[in-house]
């Protein structure tokens, strides 16, 4: 024990990490097998089950830069089974009078690659996986029901006050605590928001015809329904779909009967796996782009949705927080004698912040024409998806760039 004021547990680590999403356990994961000690702290205990009150039922497609992240922190082969690989994104437009498909564009990764766009797996299986790893690695500290409060940067390190009444004294401070985030706002970092009266429902359908590892994208007025590969489940076709409209249209959707609601389901989903049954409960999510002013405040780091906000397009959102993530462990790797220094975050800063904003702001114009209730809007919706897939530099450059092959 040493005094700070008043007698109090002292803890020393190389990073703090606040927040225990999947963003902030992945840094925690990635810097300790790196050779960093790492406390991360979350006010919540974490929900590893999907049938426990809380789980987070969405999934995430891993993008491949997301992959050789989790490589990296050793952490690939333990999801690898537990993941559809994404072969195809394919966008339809059936923004017409009726649900009918008007027009069908497929992205193909082989035109770019060898492997696959990507992975999708449940988030709260994720979440389970990254805290089994983390058990493994002895210089990473998880501290659950503890959040941080008072931020006190130093020359040389950042004191921070943790609801525990412990300090943690370490050099760099990562802020991985959210959209409403409490670090951000100490720090004095402002924040722009984009609202647009939508909600996403998240859920699970099986369906008799198989998905082939396309990802269809089906847009019309209101905002997109996108339905992702899964493995079977129960020796059935399943996809995690991700239904965005108006506010108020997802909450009548969220509280139909199931009868009703696999209904509604088929009807948007233009028919094309069949009747879609209903596997698990929905959940509804805000939809909101957010973008910090920065994303750097002294000896501190903001990744992830206290730095950026998507709509789920594209699956940018939590491959976005990766890249943040493997930005920062690279600049730590190459000079460690600096981490958390005035030169590695201004270096963090410029590597990140041209990709971030244009990330951002080209969701959110793209959820914007997709929420397009005007017919001419529409039509000109149809006609952008049609050059932007038939024309071959423009669509394998518009797919690395979805990779972020910038």
């Amino acid at each position: 024990m040493r005094a700070y004021g008043s007698e109090m547990k002292m803890r020393h680590q190389d990073i703090l990490i606040s927040g225990g999403g999947l963003a902030g356990l992945t840094a925690a994961l990635a810097f300790g097998g790196a050779g960093f000690s790492v406390l991360c702290v979350d006010p919540a205990p974490p929900v590893t089950s999907v049938n426990r009150a809380g789980a987070d039922i969405r999934t995430t497609a891993l993008l491949q830069p997301a992959r050789q992240l989790l490589e990296r922190a050793n952490l690939w082969h333990r999801l690898a089974g537990s993941a559809a690989p994404l072969q195809i994104m394919r966008i339809i437009d059936a923004g017409g009078e009726s649900h009918e498909v008007r027009d069908i564009a497929d992205f193909d990764a082989a035109d770019i690659s060898d492997q696959p766009f990507g992975w999708n797996i449940p988030n709260w299986l994720l979440k389970r996986e990254l805290l089994a790893a983390i058990a493994g690695v002895p210089d990473v500290t998880f501290l659950t029901g503890v959040q941080t409060r008072q931020t006190t940067p130093r020359s040389t390190e950042i004191r921070t006050m943790l609801s525990d009444g412990s300090l943690a004294v370490s050099h760099l401070l990562i802020a991985a605590d959210g959209r409403n985030s409490n670090i951000r706002e100490q720090a004095g970092i402002g924040v722009k928001t984009w609202r647009y009266g939508q909600k996403a429902l998240a859920f699970t359908v099986t369906h008799p015809l198989p998905h082939h590892n396309v990802s269809t994208e089906i847009h019309r007025t209101g905002g997109p329904f996108t339905l992702v590969p899964l493995p079977d489940q129960d020796g059935q076709p399943a996809s995690a779909v991700v239904w965005m409209e108006r506010s108020a249209e997802i909450e009548r959707l969220a509280n139909l009967p199931v009868p009703a609601f696999e209904a509604e389901i088929l009807t948007r989903s233009t028919g094309l796996f069949g009747p879609l049954t209903l596997n698990g409960r929905r959940s509804v999510w805000p939809i909101i782009s957010q973008l910090a002013n920065r994303l750097t405040a002294e000896r501190t780091a903001l990744i992830a949705e206290a730095a950026h906000v998507v709509p789920p397009i594209g699956a940018q959102g939590l491959n976005m927080s990766l890249a943040d993530i493997a930005c920062l462990l690279t600049l730590a790797q190459s000079a460690p004698d600096a981490l958390g220094s005035a030169t590695m975050l201004a270096t963090f800063q410029r590597q990140r912040w041209g990709d971030i904003n244009r990330r951002v702001r080209g969701i959110d114009l793209l959820n914007r024409v997709s929420m397009a209730e005007n017919p001419l809007l529409r039509e000109l919706r149809r006609s952008g998806l049609k050059t932007l897939h038939g024309v071959a530099p423009i669509r394998k450059l518009l797919m690395k760039t979805g990779l972020g092959a910038t």
